[in-house]
């Protein structure tokens, strides 16, 4: 790869006026040079689209319209990317410090990977120093994988080659595309991946998949439709192993 990778920066938004400021400002100030940020708003009606555009020309792309949901605008986003790798931070999540973007792209520059991942911070929504959950991923095995084991997605940065060649995220799922892409691209079509052993970004609790039980049940459902898109056979009890292989994620903690 190049010596220093364009990165494409995709952030998604819909009425995120309360913490879009911190995921935009955590791009802004890594000290890796050449990135690309783009942001796909879902026609917000709060003071979003204000707050995107008081940032100028520091943002590389912007659009808000009315989308058909979280990866519809994902796949615009990756869409309008023109970098060599694409990263997706959402909006209620920022970088964990100034030089992740760096240290992901020292990856792709040293090693011939498709796609890098690292280690996930969950943290309460309004006091971001507390920890709630810490999802530190460990070394790929695709042995794992079928016993519920995955990349966190707001770590996994990927080459837009490899989007072009497998595909965009599916918008028949509503919360676990982002599980059936990791299946597509590491399981089944065996991309080469690399592990990041830092912690990337930190995430405000409460994603779409996780704010209701009714989500979680439909997300575990999704889990299993999954393996099935890929004409893969569903690991027997996924629905019940991927959730409790994240049980030890609340009582870890990062060494300081």
């Amino acid at each position: 790869m190049n010596k220093k990778p364009k990165i494409s920066i995709v952030t998604i938004s819909y009425n995120s006026s309360k913490t879009i400021r911190d995921t935009i400002d955590s791009v802004l100030i890594q000290d890796y040079e050449n990135i690309e940020y783009i942001i796909i708003d879902g026609k917000s009606t709060d003071d979003t689209i204000e707050i995107i555009k008081s940032y100028g020309d520091s943002i590389s792309y912007f659009i808000s319209e009315e989308d058909d949901g979280l990866y519809d605008a994902m796949n615009k986003g990756v869409r309008a990317a023109n970098g060599d790798v694409v990263g997706i931070l959402n909006s209620d999540d920022f970088y964990y410090n100034n030089h992740v973007i760096s240290d992901v792209a020292e990856v792709f520059t040293f090693n011939d990977v498709d796609s890098v991942y690292g280690d996930l911070l969950y943290v309460d929504t309004v006091n971001i120093d507390s920890i709630r959950r810490y999802w530190k991923s460990g070394d790929f095995k695709f042995k794992n994988m079928r016993k519920g084991w995955t990349v966190p997605h707001p770590t996994f940065f990927v080459k837009k080659d490899i989007y072009n060649k497998y595909g965009l995220y599916s918008i028949r799922l509503k919360s676990a595309s982002d599980y059936e892409m990791i299946i597509r691209l590491l399981y089944k079509n065996k991309i080469s991946v690399s592990y990041l052993p830092k912690i990337l970004v930190k995430m405000r609790i409460g994603g779409i998949s996780n704010y209701s039980i009714w989500n979680r049940l439909r997300g575990n459902n999704e889990d299993y439709i999954s393996w099935k898109m890929n004409g893969l056979r569903p690991p027997m009890f996924i629905r019940f192993k991927k959730p409790l292989s994240k049980l030890s994620q609340f009582f870890k903690r990062p060494n300081k």
